[in-house]
């Protein structure tokens, strides 16, 4: 869990959440890493499920998703509140909303190998 810093961002940078699956990190990481935007990655501590798995039991929920948000600093890093989620998390993207105060959570694409693309179309 925690906040890791791929392609050099800055105060500007896109913010990716993701679980802590392994798979999934390793997958999402290195998108980010090709795509050459400077990004920050939110890894969340699901117990190393999936997003989808995170999801249906309960961890990977709006109200906690933005808990863990709103304390693992990520906050003091950039100066947007853009959170990009996975797309097959969208239905917390209200109540993650609503536990960041004055965010914006934008729904990410459901594959990988989309990231870059949709990326490189990020503005702040």
């Amino acid at each position: 869990q925690g906040i890791y810093e791929i392609n050099g961002p800055n105060e500007n940078s896109p913010v990716v959440i993701t679980t802590n699956f392994a798979l999934t990190y390793f997958i999402v990481s290195a998108e980010i890493d090709a795509s050459r935007v400077p990004t920050w990655l939110l890894i969340m501590d699901t117990e190393g499920l999936s997003v989808m798995t995170a999801w249906a039991a309960g961890s990977f929920v709006g109200d906690a998703v933005g808990i863990f948000v709103n304390k693992c600093g990520i906050l003091d890093k950039v100066n947007h509140k853009k959170l990009i989620i996975p797309g097959y998390a969208a239905a917390i993207s209200g109540d993650l909303e609503e536990e960041v105060k004055e965010s914006e959570v934008l729904v990410g694409p459901r594959e990988a190998s989309q990231i870059a693309k949709f990326l490189k179309e990020f503005a702040v």
